[in-house]
């Protein structure tokens, strides 16, 4: 805090003054006049004298170490900031006129004197203002105040600054720490401000990231080729939620913040906001990278989460390339950019090797009663997640449509299931097989607004058709022996014993095939009830035998023998197919009329 008062020292930052004021003040109607603009002729020696007299008055009293030494000027004081600022402005006047007319030293070392007791206070204030704002000047706080704060770098408004905004304390703040940024920047005092800036901002960014959950990664991978995938992905959730934050909030904030307190000097802007930000913006990009290459087996269904590090990288690179503006912060972007390439490449591989794995399945165990395929549920899961990433995968695999590649991977997995029935040694069930999965697939398609449009209603319709014959062809493997039982139609000259024959194959094809298809499995709602209905439709033969010859058997003495089945009790006995219950007899029905009976009247 103590500052060297040599005379050199004060003689160099007078000209370091005028060297700053030219080089980045943009109007002429600068307080801070460089030395060919002194005045030096119309400021006579008793006007100096006054001057250094008056400062010397105004200083002492807030000699940091004097009686006044525990207030705080900027925050208790504001008329007496003004004034303190004014004289400091005054004085760094008479020293250029000083220095450049060669007056007497008495003079310039009183002035320098001064000069030096006032930016010992100065630095003092800059301090105390940002540690009492700590949790007002919270970058987030900053970002949001930011918008309604005039950064006009013209000297017409840094004449009015503090003094001219609402009396709110983020704004006051932010305009005592300009004032006083500025005035010790001028007066050639600048390394001392900014390493009072860069030391407390740093620390609200290292605080702002590790409240954020952001601990300071390796540059080598080796602790995430350790990590756990659970404990993997929780990391990665958390990043996705802190790094958004930490770009719009955090990084942003202390962007404005060092462009507004620093307005004069985009020298000093830069190497503040660098030395604040650049590392741990740094280390906050750079760990994508070090997941892609910590975790050497990803396995394809961990790839949508990659995915969503590519979408928020895609979407915050703007707004990184605007607040890592700087050259001396190029590596912020070049590692925010080297992530999202990676994680992409990444991304490319992982869906390709799902498509090689769905290619590769081996498995040979059929599913029992005919239900959904493990291989059907786990590409319908990925290619409906690819479906909401549409927009995302076709930037990353660049030539090519997502539909197209999509596409590829259902059609794939409809020829590994027609692979996969053949296992059945029904082969009914292999159809009934075919389609429980083929009605999966169209209705996750369905289900997905985005896959829909994608691949097209042509291709949903060649599905439907696919679904529907079969179920034809499993109708007609597996209850085409129960209908054969019946005479082809009604025939008067059919003896009782024929009849009788009928009936009894009928009901013995019927009790075969009602035990072996109620232990099938179709689990979509929907299709079962089409699939019943389908079935039931064939038994309106057996109601027109019926209503035909049951009277001719009704004195016959084993009449209940022969005749085991009405056909509402048929409609009953479908409707309990395809539940997955196996049974070694057959029980009687509910005795409710179900849906499926109404075909059988």
């Amino acid at each position: 805090m103590t500052l060297p008062a040599t005379p050199g020292r004060m003689k160099a930052a007078i000209f370091a003054s005028s060297k700053t004021n030219t080089s980045h003040t943009s109007s002429s109607s600068s307080t801070h006049s460089s030395p060919s603009q002194t005045p030096s002729h119309t400021l006579s020696e008793s006007m100096m004298e006054e001057t250094i007299d008056n400062a010397e008055a105004i200083i002492k009293k807030w000699d940091p170490k004097g009686s006044y030494s525990h207030e705080k000027l900027f925050q208790e004081n504001k008329d007496e900031a003004r004034e303190f600022i004014k004289c400091v402005q005054e004085l760094r006047r008479v020293m250029h006129v000083l220095v450049s007319n060669r007056s007497g030293p008495g003079k310039l070392a009183r002035a320098q004197n001064s000069m030096h007791l006032a930016m010992e206070r100065l630095q003092k204030e800059f301090f105390q203002i940002l540690l009492a704002n700590r949790e007002r000047l919270h970058p987030e706080s900053v970002s949001t105040i930011s918008s309604r704060i005039s950064t006009s770098l013209s000297s017409d408004s840094e004449k009015e600054d503090s003094f001219c905004l609402s009396d709110n304390d983020i704004r006051v703040a932010m305009s005592d720490l300009r004032q006083i940024g500025h005035c010790m920047v001028s007066s050639g005092y600048a390394k001392e401000c900014v390493n009072i800036f860069e030391l407390r901002r740093k620390s609200v960014v290292e605080e702002g990231l590790y409240n954020l959950g952001i601990r300071r990664y390796s540059s080598s991978s080796r602790h995430i080729s350790k990590t756990g995938w659970n404990i993997l992905e929780d990391q990665i959730k958390n990043w996705l939620s802190a790094v958004r934050f930490a770009v719009r909030s955090l990084f942003n904030g202390e962007r404005l913040l060092c462009d507004y307190v620093f307005s004069a000097s985009e020298t000093i802007r830069e190497a503040c906001f660098t030395h604040i930000a650049k590392d741990e913006a740094i280390n906050l990009f750079r760990f994508p990278e070090l997941v892609v290459a910590g975790k050497s087996k990803i396995s394809p269904d961990q790839v949508f989460i990659l995915m969503d590090i590519y979408e928020e990288i895609s979407e915050l690179f703007p707004e990184i390339e605007s607040i890592f503006s700087y050259e001396s912060v190029s590596e912020v972007r070049q590692q925010a950019l080297s992530s999202h390439q990676i994680v992409g490449q990444l991304v490319q591989t992982l869906i390709s090797d799902f498509e090689k794995s769905v290619q590769k399945d081996s498995s040979k165990k059929p599913i029992h009663g005919g239900g959904i395929h493990p291989l059907t549920r786990s590409v319908m899961d990925f290619v409906s997640s690819m479906g909401e990433y549409s927009g995302t995968f076709q930037d990353i695999i660049g030539e090519g449509s997502v539909s197209t590649r999509i596409d590829r991977i259902i059609l794939t997995l409809l020829c590994k299931l027609d692979t996969k029935s053949r296992l059945y040694n029904d082969v009914s069930l292999s159809y009934l097989f075919l389609a429980s999965n083929f009605r999966f697939v169209t209705e996750r398609i369905r289900s997905s607004s985005l896959l829909e449009c994608l691949l097209g209603d042509e291709s949903l319709s060649n599905l439907d058709r696919k679904v529907n014959s079969y179920i034809a062809n499993y109708k007609a493997m597996a209850w085409g022996k129960v209908i054969s039982s019946l005479p082809d139609r009604s025939d008067p000259s059919l003896s009782i014993e024929e009849i009788e024959a009928h009936f009894r194959e009928f009901s013995a094809a019927f009790e075969e095939s009602y035990r072996k298809h109620r232990a099938y499995m179709v689990p979509d709602g929907k299709l079962r009830d089409e699939i019943k209905l389908a079935v039931a439709r064939e038994f309106v033969a057996y109601k027109e035998f019926y209503d035909a010859y049951l009277e001719l058997l009704s004195s016959a003495k084993n009449m209940e023998a022969l005749v085991r089945y009405s056909p509402d009790n048929l409609g009953n006995y479908l409707s309990d197919l395809f539940q997955g219950t196996s049974m070694s007899g057959i029980s009687p029905p509910s005795s409710s009329r179900s849906r499926v009976s109404r075909f059988l009247p």
